[in-house]
């Protein structure tokens, strides 16, 4: 994977943020993107290989459009500074997040305010099993690599159904259930950082199995 290609275009792209540019620069584009979409089938041939319940998701599949949605996002520049893309990628699951971006890169997973349904569910699961959460969010190696859930909108007090003398108050007011880490753009370019991707993954994946097995039991 040539990766310097990848973000030597991400760098001109955000200098010409328009169609215009990207327009003329298509051929030079969709290089950077097969390029990207054959590592990511590296990549998931490999979490295949150590995972027995992993969905197989080619590059094709996983990786992400470039432009924004302006639909939604109308101030947002109409291209995106990264490349993402999402492996292990059952459907209606949280998946593996890689984004490889200019000035920051970042691996994620679990569900960004999943809809009410989902995340009753969840709030099920822990209030059937939190400790196996608990457990799960307070190892050490974790920590250490996603430093605890990612921090978003809480409820003030206990959701619907439950009591603010939960045991699991904590966790179910979270309406967010995911965890990230993020590294230099430079680390990419180091030979061992494949090996760094598999790393991460194993170490979430406890994690996303929880999440994904108290919305779809």
């Amino acid at each position: 994977m040539d990766f310097k290609n990848q973000i030597d275009f991400l760098k001109e792209l955000q200098k010409n943020n328009n169609k215009e540019w990207m327009d003329l620069n298509r051929k030079w584009y969709k290089e950077v993107r097969d390029d990207f979409i054959g590592w990511l089938d590296g990549v998931n041939a490999r979490l295949t290989a150590i995972d027995d319940e992993y969905y197989d998701t080619p590059g094709k599949k996983g990786i992400n459009r470039i432009n924004n949605n302006l639909m939604f996002h109308p101030n947002k520049p109409v291209y995106k500074d990264h490349f993402g893309a999402g492996l292990d990628k059952r459907p209606n699951t949280g998946d593996f997040y890689i984004e490889i971006g200019i000035e920051r890169c970042i691996f994620a997973g679990g569900l960004w305010r999943p809809d009410p349904k989902r995340l009753r569910s969840i709030r099920d699961a822990i209030d059937y099993d939190g400790e196996e959460l608990h457990g799960i969010l307070k190892k050490k190696s974790f920590n250490e690599t996603f430093g605890g859930l990612y921090e978003d909108v809480k409820l003030k007090n206990a959701p619907k159904g439950f009591s603010n003398n939960h045991r699991h108050i904590a966790l179910l007011r979270n309406k967010t259930f995911a965890v990230a880490t993020e590294f230099s753009t430079q680390e990419i370019f180091e030979p061992d950082f494949e090996k760094k991707v598999i790393k991460v993954y194993k170490e979430m994946l406890p994690f996303r199995r929880y999440l994904n097995k108290a919305i779809t039991v």
